[in-house]
C-alpha cells in the first residue's frame, strides 16, 4: 500500500512539473537529429543582429525580435507569420539562452493562431548549442 501511495505521489509531482512549464521544448540532441534528417520545419531566430551574424542555423528566419516584449519586437515577428501560417510544419524558436525571449515568442505565436503543438523552444538556446558544426558562423 505504501508503494502504491508513493508511486501515485511521484506521478503527481512529475505531471505537475510538466504542466507548470507550459512550453514545448526540444533538446539539442533531438533538434540535431531533425536537422540531419532534413525534417520540414521553420526556425524562428530572435537573436539580435550581432548574435545572429555570429552564429545561426542555415535557413533560419532572422527576426532580430529579442526580447519580444515591446510592440516593435512583436512587429518583427509579424513579418514571418505568413510563412509560418502557410504550412503545418513544426516551428523551433531560437533565442540566445532559450529563456524569456523564447517564451515571449512562443506566447505571441500562439496568440496569433499558430497551434501550440507546432511550437518548440530550443532548450538552452544558441549559447547552449553543443553541435557548432551544424551552424553558420560569421564575423
Amino acid at each position: 500500500m505504501k508503494r502504491i501511495l508513493l508511486l501515485m505521489l511521484l506521478l503527481l509531482c512529475c505531471s505537475a512539473t510538466v504542466m507548470a512549464s507550459g512550453y514545448n521544448y526540444v533538446q539539442p540532441d533531438q533538434f540535431k537529429q531533425w536537422l540531419e534528417n532534413g525534417k520540414d520545419l521553420a526556425i524562428v531566430d530572435i537573436q539580435v543582429p550581432a548574435e545572429f551574424r555570429k552564429q545561426h542555423f542555415k535557413g533560419s528566419l532572422e527576426t532580430n525580435a529579442y526580447p519580444v516584449k515591446a510592440a516593435e519586437d512583436k512587429q518583427k515577428l509579424d513579418k514571418v507569420l505568413p510563412k509560418l501560417s502557410a504550412t503545418q510544419n513544426d516551428i523551433v524558436v531560437v533565442c540566445p539562452r532559450g529563456g524569456g525571449g523564447a517564451k515571449n515568442t512562443y506566447d505571441y505565436l500562439k496568440e496569433k493562431g499558430i497551434s501550440e503543438k507546432r511550437i518548440f523552444i530550443l532548450k538552452e538556446g544558441m549559447q547552449g548549442w553543443p553541435f557548432k558544426e551544424l551552424t553558420v558562423e560569421g564575423k
